[in-house]
């Protein structure tokens, strides 16, 4: 599976950045081992169920670490059987596209 994920605390500092936290959470994602990349929106992983699920779960208590509110957005991909997805969907597009 594919998820796509956001998790930022509700607030931040007086310039209302909240880089420092989502930092920690990418911090996580990478330490996981798992395929992922992070663009100015979501950071995409992937992997099997449980274990995306647990450095999702892992990410949120990162930026829960330092904020009592934490926001989190996710979009999951579920597709049993299939790996490389991450960057195979990307390709196809590409190849559509005559790249």
């Amino acid at each position: 599976m594919i998820v796509a994920f956001s998790v930022s605390p509700s607030g931040g500092d007086d310039t209302g950045g909240v880089g420092d936290a989502v930092a920690e959470a990418v911090r996580v994602v990478r330490a996981s081992g798992l395929p992922n990349e992070t663009n100015a929106m979501f950071t995409n992983i992937e992997g099997e169920w449980d274990e995306v699920m647990a450095v999702v779960k892992q990410a949120v208590d990162a930026v829960a670490a330092v904020s009592p509110r934490v926001s989190l957005v996710l979009k999951a991909d579920i597709r049993p059987g299939y790996t490389g997805q991450l960057t195979a969907k990307v390709h196809r597009i590409e190849d559509a596209l005559g790249r």
